[in-house]
């Protein structure tokens, strides 16, 4: 998006409390994205909030299972994803951070979403590395994962957040 973009769409300088970027970051071209943010965060108190979720945890059966899917599918990730993996803990944030862990973030927080098996594999199904294996031809859920997961209750995935003042 372009400067003038950016004030059409969104505020004039200075003129946002708040960005929050979820699941997104990794796509970004940060230092544009940076450069965006500080032009239009408030100063001096303006707040960028980013935050990604970690791999479900069910139990361990589909933990297991899941394992496999999410190894099986690192050849189908674009290289932004390590980002995520690494919890964007690797990011290169430009800002003051705000008090968290170890006094520079980033906060962790549960978030649990109880979804039928159905449900789990929908949003496995959502991923962009599943997307572009099945673009490949390549089927990742196979019957054998599928068949596994059966017994599955609940998915719990952990986010991660970081919050910074500009």
């Amino acid at each position: 998006m372009s400067m003038s973009e950016l004030q059409q769409n969104i505020g004039s300088e200075s003129s946002v409390d708040l960005v929050t970027i979820a699941q997104a970051m990794h796509w970004f071209d940060l230092p544009k994205f940076y450069e965006q943010v500080k032009w239009v965060l408030k100063k001096p108190n303006g707040v960028i909030a980013a935050w990604c979720y970690t791999v479900p945890e069910v139990n361990p059966t589909v933990d297991y299972v899941f394992g496999r899917f999410y190894t099986n599918s690192n050849p189908y990730w674009e290289s932004p994803r390590i980002l995520v993996d690494k919890r964007y803990e690797t990011i290169d944030f430009l800002f003051q951070p705000v008090d968290g862990l170890e006094n520079n973030g980033p906060f962790r927080f549960n978030s649990e979403k109880e979804m039928d098996l159905e449900g789990y594999f929908t949003y496995l199904k959502s991923w962009s590395a599943y997307q572009t294996a099945k673009e490949k031809g390549v089927e990742l859920l196979t019957d054998d994962v599928v068949s596994r997961g059966l017994g599955m209750k609940m998915a719990k995935s952990k986010r991660l957040l970081r919050i910074l003042f500009i």
